[in-house]
């Protein structure tokens, strides 16, 4: 089945289109009440690893504004916790890890996970996700590395 709406899509492959695609990083956000609301119940690292939280705040801006493409809610963060290394979201200060790599035992302590068996949450978010959609944009990530 095709997606509705392709612009987001046409304009990466180079082609002409009838404007600009629309979307932003972080789109689901502080500026969207029914993103406070749950913010207000969950904390960061649970909105992130829980399916349905992540797959409703990844729709909650199309639904309100109609972007031409939703971006995954999710954090490059949650690797290093699948890899055994404690990260923690304080309170307006960001990422904070605890324990961080300095010598040789702490890199022993790293594991490289079963991404599909550790990672199954973002699988899933995506999977809810592109229901939720129902072919209306299309669904994007992201990815980063050192």
């Amino acid at each position: 089945m095709s997606l509705k709406n392709d612009l987001f899509l046409r304009g990466l492959k180079g082609e002409t289109v009838e404007r600009p695609p629309v979307w932003m990083m972080r789109q689901a956000g502080r500026y969207l009440p029914e993103f406070m609301e749950i913010k207000e119940k969950y904390d960061f690292f649970t909105r992130c690893q829980t399916p349905e939280l992540a797959s409703e705040i990844t729709v909650q801006p199309i639904r309100r504004f109609g972007m031409d493409a939703a971006i995954l809610f999710s954090d490059i963060l949650v690797i290093p916790q699948a890899m055994n290394i404690e990260v923690q979201m304080k309170p307006n200060f960001g990422p904070y890890l605890p324990n961080p790599i300095r010598s040789q035992k702490d890199v022993n302590n790293v594991i490289v996970p079963d991404v599909e068996e550790a990672l199954d949450y973002v699988m899933q978010a995506i999977t809810a996700t592109k229901e939720k959609l129902n072919n209306e944009v299309p669904l994007i990530g992201f990815a980063g590395s050192p």
